[in-house]
C-alpha cells in the first residue's frame, strides 16, 4: 500500500501571497503567479508557438504548488486554436495541498474559476505515486505525482517536450535542484526538450549544464533581472556543450 503524503498547509505572508511554512518561500512572485507563469514558463519555454501543428506535446514540472503552471498552460492551450491535439502535463509534488485549500487559493484568479472548478472536483486523495486526470473529454491529461521528486522521477515514464522547474529557493530546498534531480530530468528529454525556470543560481546552472543542458540567461519577471531558459543537448561531446558546462 502507497503510504500517505504530508499535505501543505495553506498560508499567506501579509501582502496576501501564498507562503509555505515547510521551506519558508512564496509559492510565486508577489507580482503576480499567472503572469509570473506565463513569462517564465509558456514564454521560456516557446510556447504556444512550440505545441502547434503537433498531435501531443508534454511538459514535466518539479513543483505542482498551487497548479498555476499547469492552469496557465491549459488555459493558453484551450485559447488556441492552433493548439496540439492533446497536451500531457506531468508534475511532482511532495507536498501536495488539500482540494479545499487549492480552491481558497485559485479564488485570486478570476480567470481559472471554471479550470480550478474542474481540477479540485477531480483532485486525487493524498497518496504517494502518478494519479492521473483526464480533463477536456481527455485531450488535456495531467499526471499528478506525489512523492519525493528523486523517488519518483527515476520511476517515471515519460518524454518531455518542455520542462518547468518551480520548486522553491535552491537555498531553502536544494535537493529539487541536486545533480541528481538533474540527471533524473535529462533521462526524461530528448534531442531538443527545452526547460525554464527563474532561478538562475551557480549550483543550479552547473547541475543542469552538467546533465546536457545548454543554458542561457534571459530576462526576469517584475523585479527578478535575470531568468534561465536551455534545451537539452543530445552530443555532449559538442562545442556547445562545453559552452553549457561553463555557464
Amino acid at each position: 500500500m502507497s503510504p500517505s503524503i504530508e499535505p501543505a498547509r495553506l498560508t499567506f505572508a501579509l501582502d496576501g501571497t501564498p507562503v509555505s511554512e515547510t521551506y519558508g518561500d512564496v509559492y510565486h512572485s508577489a507580482a503576480g503567479g499567472h503572469d509570473q507563469a506565463r513569462h517564465v514558463f509558456l514564454a521560456g519555454n516557446g510556447l504556444p508557438e512550440r505545441w502547434r501543428g503537433r498531435d501531443s506535446f508534454s511538459v514535466l514540472e518539479t513543483g505542482f504548488g498551487l497548479g498555476l503552471n499547469f492552469m496557465a498552460t491549459w488555459l493558453a492551450w484551450r485559447n488556441d486554436p492552433q493548439r496540439c491535439r492533446t497536451l500531457e502535463f506531468i508534475s511532482v509534488e511532495k507536498h501536495p495541498f488539500s482540494s479545499g485549500d487549492l480552491a481558497i487559493a485559485h479564488a485570486a484568479w478570476s480567470e481559472f474559476a471554471s479550470l480550478s472548478g474542474l481540477l479540485c472536483t477531480r483532485w486525487p486523495s493524498l497518496i504517494a505515486g502518478e494519479h492521473r486526470i483526464e480533463l477536456d473529454d481527455g485531450h488535456c491529461i495531467l499526471r499528478l505525482v506525489f512523492g519525493d521528486a528523486m523517488e519518483q522521477l527515476l520511476r517515471l515514464d515519460a518524454a518531455a517536450d518542455a520542462i518547468y522547474l518551480d520548486g522553491f529557493s535552491p537555498a531553502r530546498n536544494p535537493e529539487l535542484w541536486s545533480p541528481e534531480v538533474c540527471h533524473a530530468l535529462a533521462r526524461l528529454a530528448s534531442p531538443g526538450t527545452t526547460l525554464a525556470t527563474w532561478s538562475v543560481a551557480g549550483q543550479v546552472r552547473r547541475s543542469l549544464s552538467a546533465a546536457g543542458f545548454m543554458l542561457e540567461k534571459r530576462p526576469g519577471f517584475a523585479g527578478k533581472r535575470q531568468m534561465l531558459a536551455g534545451r537539452y543537448v543530445s552530443d555532449r561531446s559538442s562545442p556547445f556543450y562545453d559552452q553549457g558546462k561553463k555557464a
